[in-house]
């Protein structure tokens, strides 16, 4: 959907495109009053939209709706530019197009957080970013806190309340064949040997795997390793890991 040509009315394979001369001229005759220097500056910019929410492409979203949240960052940033500060357009709105999007999802994320934590976590957010302008480094939780008056625990917890779910099915690497999931990458402490071994029949359909699965086996869900670590114990890599992990359960399944 990310390349269709049409979005929300707009043919989006005629945009048109604004060099620097024709942007800071728009931009003067904007700020003197003139509405139809900024509608041209809104329409010579929606490609920059169009960059921006191809980022948020796997979200799920309605390109379309994307779309629309993106022009309102894009107006935003075209209202409050300032020429005088010697700095490009595209530097300034792209950063504003990012937020105005990231708000809209995390206002409209399935996992609900209450107004009060997200109120938490926008001013940490923003108190962050004053920091490191200012100090010309990345503050500490308890620079933050301290700030808004709040404890660093409070802080935290508000910033980890608006971080996107990530789905256990998500891929996380694919090399053309079975893709490595997030759940690959968990470590399974419930599944220890006795609880394996209380079962007869799928301890005698483990001893009919090769010496390789067995071993894969063993380490993945008697002692709760993740692919990762299974993969730096028996010198190969996660992905093969992976696809023999699956080639065993599916002989454990026939077995039991």
């Amino acid at each position: 959907m990310i390349n269709k040509v049409e979005i929300c009315g707009v043919n989006t394979s005629k945009l048109p495109v604004l060099n620097n001369d024709e942007m800071k001229e728009l931009f003067q005759k904007m700020q003197s009053g003139d509405s139809k220097a900024r509608e041209k500056l809104i329409q010579g910019n929606l490609r920059l939209v169009l960059s921006v929410i191809q980022r948020f492409s796997n979200r799920g979203e309605y390109v379309d709706d994307l779309f629309q949240v993106g022009c309102i960052g894009l107006i935003k940033a075209i209202d409050n530019f300032d020429l005088s500060q010697n700095v490009k357009f595209s530097t300034y709105a792209v950063p504003m197009i990012i937020g105005e999007i990231r708000r809209y999802l995390r206002d409209n994320n399935a996992v609900r957080v209450s107004r009060s934590l997200r109120d938490i976590a926008y001013k940490a957010l923003q108190v962050r970013e004053k920091l490191a302008n200012n100090n010309s480094a990345e503050p500490t939780v308890a620079e933050i806190a301290k700030q808004l008056d709040v404890s660093r625990e409070e802080v935290v917890f508000a910033l980890d309340a608006i971080q996107e779910p990530v789905s256990l099915f998500e891929p996380i690497y694919n090399d053309g064949g079975d893709p490595i999931l997030v759940m690959d990458q968990i470590s399974d402490d419930k599944n220890a040997d006795e609880t394996w071994l209380e079962n007869i029949a799928i301890k005698e359909a483990i001893n009919k795997l090769n010496q390789r699965e067995r071993h894969i086996v063993l380490l993945r869900f008697f002692q709760g390793k993740t692919q990762m670590e299974v993969a730096e114990e028996i010198g190969i890599s996660q992905a093969q890991v992976s696809r023999l992990e699956k080639g065993a359960l599916r002989q454990l399944r026939k077995y039991v």
